[in-house]
Parts: structure tokens; sequence; C-alpha cells
């Protein structure tokens, strides 16, 4: 599916520099890390910092149930305690 980027890209283009973070919440699926490798692209030259949500371990799961590309989500967005 394709889709219309063309009224957000305007809404920053109007901003007048106003717009200054661009926050990209995609699937992990394939086609959404595809999705939000475009948009980054699009709307970086437009100035916002471009960002994702975070992602990794649900809260309750077990780590015997977790697969690989989520434990290194995880571990890329861990934080000090």
């Amino acid at each position: 599916d394709e889709i219309n980027v063309s009224p957000l890209l305007e809404r920053i283009q109007s901003a007048g520099g106003a717009v200054k973070e661009v926050v990209v919440a995609t699937n992990s699926s394939v086609e959404g890390e595809a999705t939000a490798v475009y948009l980054e692209g699009v709307i970086r030259p437009l100035g916002p910092k471009v960002t994702r949500l975070a992602r990794g371990l649900p809260v309750g799961s077990e780590l015997e149930y977790v697969d690989g590309s989520t434990i290194v989500e995880a571990l890329a967005g861990r934080r000090e305690m």
C-alpha cells in the first residue's frame, strides 16, 4: 500500500521551522522498517529530528519465548539503572 505523506510534509514546511521532532511509529515488520526508512529520508531534509518509538521486551514476557531480533532491539535501546 502507498502512504500519503504529502500532507505531513506540507505541515512541516508550512510550520516555518516550528516542528522540532517527528516521531515515527510503525510496526516492527519488514514493511514497517521500510516505511520508517522512507519517512526518515523525506522528513530529515526539512529540518526536524526524526526518531522512532523504542522497541524491545514487553512487560511480563518470558525471555525464553523472545526472538533474537527483539533481544537485539532491546539491547540497542537499553538504559543505565
